[in-house]
């Protein structure tokens, strides 16, 4: 007697065989990426001038999600701390003001008392402008280029930025949105530390760490 052929799989068989072996494997490594990108590294593509001369309109960063501290992905909650911000440092966060995505210097840090003066900065009664250097300021190991072809912008008179917070500011002084517009950002709410432009308008990929 003859054994009847095997009956092949139903179409719902074959389509969840398909899935199992093709898209999920697909789906998982779609989502390792995500979580790569909102905890590990990330890039942010600079859409004004108001950090020029150290970021060109267009230019493309590496952000280093991590920099401040391993988060929980999409969250302000730390799994493992890394740091603080720290003065001179190019920080990506979200605007209080509107939550657009900015990317500005951090210049100061909780306790610091503030004086901005025709675009050039003083932190605790010391300026930062560098002797013989036209339009650069020193955060210790970190030199920041000015760019005040458009006056410094507002002034600061004195302020002193609160624990837990950082006053962030553009190095196009005059043309800037930043905290002196919008005010303090809390420290832990910064995404990631700007670590270098990778593409630049005319000159393509490059590597300028920042």
């Amino acid at each position: 007697m003859d054994t009847p052929a095997p009956r092949p799989p139903s179409r719902s068989r074959r389509a969840a065989a398909w899935l199992y072996r093709e898209a999920l494997p697909l789906l998982l490594m779609l989502g390792l990426l995500v979580v790569a990108r909102s905890s590990f590294a990330n890039h942010y593509h600079v859409p004004s001038g108001s950090m020029q001369p150290t970021l060109e309109l267009g230019d493309r960063v590496v952000v280093d999600m991590s920099a401040y501290g391993l988060r929980v992905p999409f969250t302000r909650r730390v799994l493992i701390e890394r740091g603080t911000p720290q003065r001179g440092e190019i920080a990506v966060f979200a605007s209080p003001a509107d939550g657009t995505r900015l990317i500005k210097r951090v210049v100061a840090v909780g306790g610091d008392k503030v004086r901005l003066i025709d675009g050039r900065l003083a932190i605790n009664g010391q300026p930062l402008a560098i002797p013989g250097k036209v339009d650069s300021e020193q955060f210790g190991p970190r030199v920041a280029r000015l760019d005040l072809a458009d006056g410094g912008g507002p002034d600061i008179i004195s302020v002193t930025v609160p624990e837990g917070y950082v006053l962030v500011l553009g190095d196009h002084r005059g043309r800037s949105a930043d905290g002196r517009y919008f005010g303090f950002v809390e420290a832990d709410a910064i995404y990631g530390r700007a670590v270098a432009v990778y593409w630049r308008r005319g000159e393509g990929l490059s590597w300028k760490r920042l």
